[in-house]
């Protein structure tokens, strides 16, 4: 996986799990409600960089309550 490619996986996990525990939810509750696995979740916001759908992201976004565009937005 090229370098913008990895960063950009970086971002969207630094995202969810900065969303997720501001919607005060633990990663199995988020993989519950979407009905996908933990480990599923966990790799999302790990450098481990699991690949994802637009689909995936969107409803995600729904369950956090927050627009699929700000999981793109740089971490500070």
């Amino acid at each position: 996986m090229t370098k913008n490619k990895s960063d950009i996986y970086n971002t969207i996990g630094k995202n969810i799990k900065k969303y997720r525990i501001k919607k005060g939810l633990k990663q199995r509750e988020l993989a519950e409600a979407l009905f996908l696995s933990d480990s599923f979740i966990a790799k999302l916001e790990s450098v481990t960089h699991q690949t994802i759908s637009i689909d995936t992201l969107e409803e995600i976004a729904n369950v956090l309550d927050c627009d699929i565009k700000d999981f793109f937005d740089k971490c500070d």
